[in-house]
């Protein structure tokens, strides 16, 4: 699969992802109240496991196996994790408190700004082909040892 035509169904998990954040941001605020912060980290981490799973069956599908799962997960969230993240918890007291924006746009804004680094690095270490592969040739000689 070309480059460009993963980072346009990222994008499309991304879109689905922002609506996702979004909404749980919105309904994680209302029962946070004070706290949009603790509110935001939630709404990512939600966001986090749905992109994964759609990461996983649709934008890099040809990189799936079954023993690379878990590393694959664990990679996810330790890059796209901690880019979303960082980033959203960096940004957001910026954009509500300094820039006066109400807090789901400031969200919005803060995830288009997280959005090409999470793809380079999905592309390049969370899913990377070598990891899958050699997941593969491990799952290979477990079954036949």
């Amino acid at each position: 699969m070309s480059t460009l035509v993963r980072w346009w169904r990222f994008n499309l998990v991304g879109a689905i992802g922002v609506a996702v954040q979004l909404c749980a941001l919105a309904c994680l605020e209302r029962l946070c109240r004070g706290h949009y912060l603790v509110a935001t980290a939630a709404a990512v981490e939600l966001t986090l496991l749905h992109n994964f799973v759609w990461h996983l069956h649709y934008t890099w599908s040809d990189r799936r196996s079954a023993g690379a799962i878990p590393m694959q997960l664990l990679r996810f969230h330790l890059a796209n994790g901690a880019v979303s993240l960082a980033g959203n918890l960096a940004l957001m007291p910026l954009l509500v408190r300094e820039a006066h924006l109400p807090v789901l746009a400031a969200n919005a804004a803060a995830i288009l700004c997280c959005s090409v680094v999470n793809f380079c690095v999905g592309h390049l270490w969370a899913f990377a082909p070598a990891c899958a592969a050699r997941a593969a040739a491990q799952t290979a000689s477990e079954a036949s040892g």
